[in-house]
């Protein structure tokens, strides 16, 4: 309580330039403006879209900033005219709203926000300003509306989720961003039905959590297409069936074919999680005629799809995307913790690394050499397990 409505001093990680290291520095994170909530952070995970940025040299890119967009934590103080929240609640901070004011947010079609539509700005939603100042006085940017790689950060109410304080913390940051989007995709977007045949493109930790999905939903057979072949095993955790390694079809049939032999026609549903335009049309190539959908997940920032407007208008499949699997945080996150306590849910093995705040580094060096789904970074380090 000595703290509510001061500066906090801690310690952060900031990223000062692009592709360096991380340096745990002391920063100021300052009290919250009304309906901004200061969040004490409890663990962290690392999500690629995180190390994307932190590559990123070009004008998009900003820097000195503070990553993280994966965490749980508690609330340490509240802003003015909030009552979804209190100090003391546990909470998960997700980078896409729910403002629950806006027609999208109210609807059921959406979650696209109007209020706060998403984007990759390095301020706070509301006021377009830092919470974050350095040891000098000069500001730090924030990163998809979260930054909780820092000891504390300040989140807008709109981006926060009160959770079940009983849900395991390093297992229930992982559903802000990745694991949710993947999951839901299958669940919400593609609304995958009993007995379907699902082609999902990329294993990694989202890609996985498509398959979890579509298997949730009761798809007969979901078949796994990456160049690694050890994400054979993992996937089968997750709900792969079949997997099948664009290397081996190299010499022989493109995968689309191979797809097409497999399913007698193509896949009902096709999600690509790589983040590559080629990827799109090969998914697009591989589903079925007339009732075949495509969803996208993955992000690529340099090129255009190119497909045929013939093809798209004699083939009738559907091509959309899925942000945040289509789920509304303060509504479905909930649901999904609860799968996962009742052991519906896996989200153990996602977690592959864990390790204390002062090792973040590693964390990116884990997901950069694909030996990590999911590194935890505990804030704490008398509560971090640190195994790798």
């Amino acid at each position: 309580m000595e703290n509510v409505g001061k500066p906090i001093r801690c310690r952060a990680a900031v990223c000062r330039k692009a592709g360096e290291p991380l340096r745990i520095e002391e920063v100021v994170v300052a009290p919250p403006e009304p309906r901004e909530v200061r969040i004490k952070i409890i663990c962290s995970s690392l999500c690629g879209s995180d190390v994307t940025r932190w590559r990123m040299s070009d004008q998009s890119a900003i820097f000195p900033r503070i990553f993280g967009h994966e965490a749980a934590g508690v609330v340490e103080s509240l802003g003015e005219n909030i009552n979804e929240v209190k100090e003391g609640d546990t909470v998960i901070p997700t980078f896409i709203s729910d403002c629950r004011e806006c027609e999208d947010c109210l609807s059921e079609k959406s979650n696209h926000c109007s209020k706060f539509p998403h984007k990759t700005s390095p301020w706070m939603p509301r006021y377009e300003t830092s919470r974050f100042t350095d040891s000098e006085g000069e500001p730090l940017y924030h990163f998809l509306n979260v930054s909780s790689f820092s000891e504390y950060t300040v989140v807008d109410v709109a981006h926060i989720t009160k959770i079940d304080p009983f849900v395991p913390p390093n297992k229930a940051c992982l559903l802000s961003c990745g694991i949710s989007t993947g999951f839901g995709a299958a669940w919400k977007t593609a609304k995958v039905e009993k007995g379907s045949t699902v082609a999902i493109f990329g294993l990694g930790a989202i890609g996985l959590s498509v398959a979890q999905g579509a298997r949730f939903c009761g798809a007969a057979r979901i078949i796994g297409v990456d160049m690694n072949p050890a994400k054979f095993e993992m996937g089968k955790k997750f709900g792969v069936t079949d997997f099948i390694n664009p290397k081996d079809c190299a010499n022989s049939k493109p995968v689309c074919e191979v797809i097409k032999e497999m399913t007698n026609g193509g896949a009902d549903y096709c999600f690509e999680c790589v983040g590559s335009a080629s990827v799109v049309c090969e998914a697009y190539a591989s589903c079925r005629k007339a009732w075949g959908k495509v969803i996208v997940l993955g992000v690529d920032l340099k090129s255009n799809v190119s497909i045929s407007a013939l093809e798209i208008l004699w083939s009738g499949k559907t091509l959309t995307s899925s942000i945040f699997g289509s789920l509304k945080a303060k509504t479905d996150i909930p649901i999904l913790l609860q799968w996962y306590m009742n052991k519906e849910l896996n989200l153990d093995d996602y977690v592959t690394h864990e390790v204390g705040f002062e090792d973040i580094n590693k964390a990116f060096d884990l997901l950069r050499d694909g030996t990590s789904l999911r590194c935890v970074i505990w804030m704490d380090k008398n509560h971090a397990h640190c195994h790798i």
